[in-house]
């Protein structure tokens, strides 16, 4: 597996499992700090913490509050194994192999799924291949090409896109063994491993009317109509009408960027914000999610005290201004972990008539400080 392929986090864990195997790095030398491994690495500080915390989890380094990470030594299960080298044991070239196509890695919620795929596949003879489409239509049409005749299987994170792409269905059509994360195709029978979406909009908008809140907005920046955002959209609309609330269009906001938009008070979303037209908002990604926080607070909003906030997945506990959002747990790690299973079980029975496994995992409400009762 080449290194570009590996996700950011994984290749910092294994430089430094390559330096600390190689005795390069020995008990007690000092990690660089989390600043210094953003510039070594280019990536973001949410990557490097994970890389970090996994590490530390599994015996490599150990960490002392307010000094940095320090070299533990190789763990004693590699030494046992007489596998110093986590690089061989994972990538053996002739071992068989998972592909995983993905959007990118870049929050919580990615890691939190690749993580529960690697628990899954970690005491299989299967080891994983990672390529990236970047949320791009074409690039995923690569991958899977490029991919399904060096694996044995495939698991897939479809882009957004508002219609489906071929290559899947080609996939389906061949009973190419692959599952996919967090996305359906409506009318198309699959393997499918998803949180259910009406649901999660369902609790998210049961929370806050609880809190008092009635002009409840529901937002999403993703460019183009996908089922996903559809059929969140369809859930808060079910929670309104349970309770007898008209539905005000002009409370789901959609078909907006916020890549690259300076805060302007004259900026779409900024104007809706200041205005007032909402007290409290349900935002579809944490991205968005910290997004709004961040214009609230500009202009001098305070939150919950003003406006109340809910994002779907956590913007990510490993960073501590982000850590107060009240937000949907979609259980990613379980997501990723039940794919890999549900894979891992179409590989062993190779002759079986094909019969798709939907699995549909319940959301859970965390409530913490960013959402609140509505002001009088």
């Amino acid at each position: 597996m080449s290194q570009e392929r590996e996700p950011l986090y994984i290749q910092i864990q294994n430089h430094f499992k390559q330096l600390i195997s190689s005795r390069q790095l020995v008990e007690d030398d000092r990690i660089p700090t989390e600043k210094e491994l953003i510039d070594q690495f280019q990536v973001s500080r949410i990557t490097v913490a994970n890389a970090l915390a996994d590490l530390a989890n599994e015996g490599w380094i150990y960490r002392i509050p307010g000094r940095g990470s320090y070299v533990k030594g190789i763990p004693e299960k590699y030494i046992q194994s007489g596998r110093s080298s986590a690089i061989q044991e994972a990538y053996a070239a002739n071992s068989p192999k998972i592909g995983l196509i993905f959007p990118s890695i870049e929050d919580f919620f990615a890691i939190q799924m690749v993580r529960g795929i690697r628990k899954a596949l970690k005491d299989s003879k299967y080891s994983l291949i990672v390529m990236f489409t970047y949320n791009s239509k074409e690039l995923e049409k690569e991958a899977i090409r490029e991919l399904r005749s060096r694996v044995d299987g495939l698991l897939i994170f479809p882009v957004d896109a508002e219609v489906y792409n071929e290559e899947i269905i080609a996939l389906k059509m061949e009973n190419y063994p692959f599952v996919l994360l967090d996305r359906h195709l409506p009318g198309v029978e699959t393997n499918v491993v998803l949180s259910d979406p009406l649901q999660g909009s369902i609790l998210a908008v049961d929370h806050l009317w609880e809190q008092g809140h009635r002009n409840i907005a529901i937002c999403s920046n993703t460019p183009m109509p996908t089922v996903t955002v559809e059929e969140r959209i369809q859930g808060y609309n079910e929670a309104l009408k349970q309770k007898g609330a008209l539905i005000n269009p002009a409370l789901i906001l959609t078909d907006f960027s916020i890549q690259d938009e300076p805060f302007l008070e004259d900026y779409a979303l900024s104007r809706f914000i200041k205005n007032k037209m909402a007290t409290a908002y349900i935002a579809l990604n944490c991205t968005l999610g910290v997004h709004i926080w961040s214009v609230a607070r500009k202009l001098g909003l305070r939150v919950p005290e003003d406006v109340s906030i809910i994002t779907f997945d956590n913007p990510s506990p490993m960073l501590e201004e982000f850590s107060v959002f009240t937000f949907i747990n979609q259980n990613e790690e379980k997501m990723g972990f039940e794919a890999a299973k549900t894979l891992l079980d179409v590989l062993a029975n190779p002759n079986r008539t094909p019969k798709y496994s939907k699995i549909v995992l319940q959301p859970e409400l965390v409530a913490n400080r960013t959402t609140g009762p509505v002001s009088s």
